[in-house]
């Protein structure tokens, strides 16, 4: 992380300060504080609204390449950031100017005048502010927290709204089943607007249909006359319109070809043309999930070039068994000696994400990183003890990553986006933007 004083630091910290002790779900504070800046949730440019578990900001990445090859002015929200805060907003495909960002942030403190108000509604607001005065062509707008009640959802008409893979997470706050947790993300869908579902389990598709029909909602789902798969280094994709031959997209992880799917077929119902298309599949990047580090002093640490370095700040069980496919499709097709290093935050359960990984041939170095909610590393090698798989503590990836046998080795950092955004703040140059 950067020790230089930005100019958005003083006003973020402010409202920091009026974040409310406990988190109550609801728009009253967003709709307050929106309604004194001027409505700026009603002048935003066409919105992709986009909800779920896992796949948004892959899926969003892909999209926002498809629209730039277009030529489309593309402005972008999501979380969290992983080095720098303006990260979260980018205004015509453009990170946002650190000066216009501080003023949006006093604008948001004048317009709240003292109340309470959670970190992320500030941000959010904020970000409404400059994407309502800086012209664009399309929003993509990512859900924080669930869907009915994120702080997003102030908006009225999207053009478009995305539901992506539903899963287990956040039950704290969206739910204990599936049924209740996918009800939470379809509160993103708005009457009569066009919807777009990833591949779901039986009981969340049953959940976004009920919701769709409540609302005459024209729901399009991945699975139904819509599918994707992978042919050698190509992507094919199949609707109920045509048979496309694409390029496989850039991003790593056979997970990634359904959120390729996803995106391609929300570019299509935005009337994205297929060359286009093609372009953004080959172009996208998105920092931090299963990004092959190719430089910088995490990969030169590595004795042997011939060694693999990756990183994902996949946390869920989801991700967990994405990341566990994609381990076992590296190792049968090039068998090396696996490394994991992990770090993950007390809101995740250390022992089921571990439970992912039982059965693996590897060794697992834990860590701490720079988030006070970071579990101890000596607590999560008692939860990887306890499926069986070999867990030391290092004092940092780096140190993990010198105590490491002579390669060549596999080695993948994972766990939390806080420990993936520390790996990124070393090696800039492995960060795009």
């Amino acid at each position: 992380m950067t020790d230089r004083l930005l100019p958005f630091d003083a006003p973020l910290e402010r409202l920091k300060a009026l974040h409310p002790k406990l988190i109550d779900l609801n728009l009253d504070r967003m709709l307050r504080v929106c309604e004194a800046l001027g409505r700026p949730q009603d002048k935003l440019p066409p919105v992709v609204h986009v909800a779920g578990t896992n796949g948004k900001g892959s899926t969003i990445a892909l999209l926002r390449a498809m629209a730039e090859a277009q030529g489309l002015k593309v402005h972008v929200y999501t979380s969290p950031h992983l080095v720098r805060f303006a990260e979260r907003i980018r205004l015509a495909g453009t990170l946002i100017d650190e000066d216009y960002l501080a003023d949006c942030l006093n604008r948001v403190e004048i317009a709240n005048a003292g109340q309470p108000l959670t970190f992320f509604e500030s941000t959010t607001a904020a970000a409404f502010l400059a994407f309502s005065e800086t012209p664009a062509d399309l929003l993509l707008l990512e859900t924080g927290l669930g869907g009915l009640l994120d702080a997003t959802n102030i908006i009225g008409h999207p053009k478009l709204t995305i539901i992506t893979p539903i899963d287990y997470d956040h039950q704290a706050f969206l739910g204990n089943d599936l049924k209740t947790i996918a009800s939470q993300k379809a509160g993103i869908f708005k009457r009569g607007m066009p919807a777009l579902s990833a591949r779901q389990p039986d009981e969340a598709a049953q959940a976004l249909e009920r919701q769709a029909m409540k609302l005459g909602v024209p729901l399009t789902s991945m699975g139904q006359g819509i599918d994707a798969w992978r042919e050698g280094d190509r992507l094919i994709f199949q609707d109920e319109n045509a048979l496309y031959d694409l390029p496989r997209p850039r991003l790593a992880g056979e997970h990634q070809i359904e959120n390729a799917a996803l995106a391609i077929k929300a570019a299509l119902m935005l009337g994205i043309p297929t060359e286009a298309i093609e372009t953004g599949l080959k172009a996208a990047q998105w920092p931090g999930r299963l990004q092959a580090f190719k430089a910088g002093p995490l990969y030169e640490a590595l004795d042997n070039k011939a060694s693999e370095l990756w990183l994902d700040g996949g946390h869920n069980p989801h991700a967990a068994r994405a990341l566990r496919e994609f381990i076992d499709q590296q190792q049968a097709r090039d068998p090396k000696p696996l490394h994991l290093i992990c770090g993950l935050i007390n809101t995740k359960d250390a022992a089921e994400f571990f439970a992912h990984f039982a059965g693996l041939e590897a060794h697992i170095s834990c860590v701490p990183f720079s988030s006070d909610a970071a579990i101890p590393p000596a607590e999560l090698v008692q939860a990887a003890q306890s499926k069986g798989l070999e867990a030391v503590v290092a004092s940092s990836p780096l140190d993990a990553i010198e105590a490491l046998p002579h390669g060549p080795l596999r080695v993948l950092i994972c766990g939390s986006l806080y420990l993936a955004g520390d790996c990124l703040a070393l090696s800039p140059d492995t960060y795009p933007t």
